[in-house]
This record gives C-alpha cells, sequence and structure tokens, in this order.
C-alpha cells in the first residue's frame, strides 16, 4: 500500500509535470496543494524530499515556486515509491537496496515464502518500474484507480 505521503508527492509531480508540458514556469506551493487538494503545511516536507531527490528545483522570487527538472518519461512511479517510502520489497530478504537475511530462514535458496513472494514482487516491479510520470499525465485514470486501491486496503 501506497502511504499517503507517497500519494501527495505524486499529486505534487503530476501537477508540475503538466505545468511543464503547458511551457509554463514555476508553480508555488499553494498553487500544487490547490491542484492535488494536500495540505500546504505537509507538502513543504514532501517537496523538500523530492529536490533533495534530484527531480524538482525550487527559484526564489516573483517568478519563484517550483519546477519539474527531470522529464515525465524518465521518472518511473517505482522511483518515487522509493524515494518516498523507502524500500518497497515484500521480504528484507527480496530488497536489493535494503537486503537482510530473515532470521527465522535457515536456506534461502529453498524457502517457499520467499519463492512465492520472490515471483509476485517481481512481475510488481515491473510493472512499477514501467509506468512513468509521463503515463499518469496521458492518463490520469490510473493514478485515480491506483490511490482508491490503497485507501480501500
Amino acid at each position: 500500500m501506497i502511504s499517503l505521503k507517497t500519494k501527495y508527492a505524486i499529486k505534487a509531480l503530476v501537477a508540475l509535470a503538466e505545468e511543464k508540458a503547458r511551457g509554463g514556469g514555476s508553480l508555488t506551493i499553494e498553487e500544487i496543494a490547490e491542484r492535488g487538494g494536500t495540505p500546504k503545511r505537509f507538502l513543504e516536507h514532501i517537496l523538500l524530499e523530492i529536490k533533495r531527490g534530484g527531480l524538482i528545483g525550487s527559484r526564489r522570487g516573483r517568478e519563484g515556486g517550483y519546477v519539474l527538472i527531470k522529464s515525465p518519461q524518465s521518472i518511473s512511479v517505482g522511483a518515487i515509491l522509493r524515494m518516498i517510502d523507502g524500500p518497497m520489497a515484500p521480504l528484507p530478504c527480496l530488497s536489493r537496496g535494503a537486503y537482510q537475511p530473515c532470521a527465522d530462514c535457515k536456506d534461502e535458496e529453498s524457502c517457499r515464502i520467499r519463492a512465492v513472494f520472490g515471483s509476485v514482487f517481481a512481475n510488481y516491479l515491473l510493472l512499477i518500474e514501467s509506468l512513468t510520470l509521463a503515463d499518469l499525465l496521458r492518463d490520469e485514470s490510473l493514478l485515480l484507480e491506483q490511490t482508491e486501491a490503497s485507501a480501500a486496503e
């Protein structure tokens, strides 16, 4: 399940990508919050994290605000999920970036739980890494379905 923080991050990135596609400049935090229905106070922290991740930049002054600095086609939904929520693996022994052996497992090679979840996770990764911010711009219903599904769980 994606966190509310990730949901807000995706909405903010969609707003910035839409603005970039229109040929517009930067958006203020107030404009991003309004477009995504996100509380401004919460959004400030999220935008700082995304900025540290190298996806957006900020400008000061009259024309100030936030701007998407990478192309929407180059930003995978998986990268956003990892940036905001950390590792996605359902088991620590399946994580690439935060691998840890399971304390109760004697042999990873013969572990049935790892085998089943490994297969499911591999398919999930293929999908989530192939889905980009540009895909969300083309079909906003994908974002709505994803967030509604996470809210139902």
